[in-house]
């Protein structure tokens, strides 16, 4: 290897994986450069309900299934780290994997609401961090307090994909054709999506470990 491994990280429920994520993935390894993208399944999104969240292995599975054939590596990393906000996980990878550099994914919806994420400065002073244009949402990120701070750390796309050292803050704005799946309109669509993907355990690619659904003490299989 001449460099480090460059990975993209995309945090989300992923309730349920779909193509879309696979395209915006797709589309920030080309434009930046990386090496590959590993997608965070949250066990828990402090700011999304809990109601219809179907379970982790589901969940998971979802997302293996759309990131098949892809430099594209799904894990539940944050339940072996025992973090629960994003900050606890960059800097738990970041002293996990001290020899790749990260660079933080997130759509302009995210970029909205980000001021309200635990301590999101840390987050920027992290890792650089790549916004992807989402339709609908572009105004809002652009007028939100949190971009009000990280307007002066924007930097050309050239300085992620030139070999040389990345630093932080950095932001960067990404701007494709739009992609308008969601995962609220599949479930809207398909309520019962995750009743026929009820396997009870899949592998996580980065850690290699089994995540499986608990048992109930009675020997059951339970999805909380």
């Amino acid at each position: 290897m001449s460099h480090p491994l460059r990975i993209g990280l995309l945090g989300g429920s992923f309730n349920p994986a779909h193509g879309g994520h696979r395209r915006i993935s797709l589309f920030a390894k080309a434009a930046l450069g990386l090496d590959e993208v590993w997608w965070l399944v949250s066990p828990g999104n402090p700011l999304k309900p809990k109601a219809g969240m179907a379970p982790l292995p589901v969940r998971m599975g979802s997302a293996a299934r759309q990131a098949r054939r892809a430099p594209i590596r799904v894990t539940a990393i944050e339940r072996q780290l025992g973090t629960r906000y994003t900050v606890d996980t960059l800097r738990a990878l970041g002293r996990r994997y001290p020899k790749r550099k990260f660079v933080w994914l997130m759509g302009a919806d995210n970029l909205a609401q980000f001021h309200l994420w635990r301590d999101w400065r840390g987050i920027a002073r992290e890792m650089p961090i790549a916004v992807i244009a989402r339709p609908g949402y572009d105004g809002a990120a652009l007028a939100s307090p949190a971009m009000a701070w990280l307007r002066r750390y924007r930097v050309p796309l050239a300085s992620f994909t030139n070999g040389g050292e990345w630093s932080a803050p950095a932001l960067v704005i990404l701007r494709f054709d739009p992609d308008e799946r969601s995962a609220t309109a599949l479930r809207r669509a398909d309520p019962d999506w995750a009743m026929r993907h009820t396997g009870v355990s899949v592998r996580d690619q980065v850690t290699n470990r089994l995540v499986s659904l608990p048992v109930s003490p009675s020997g059951g299989l339970r999805g909380a």
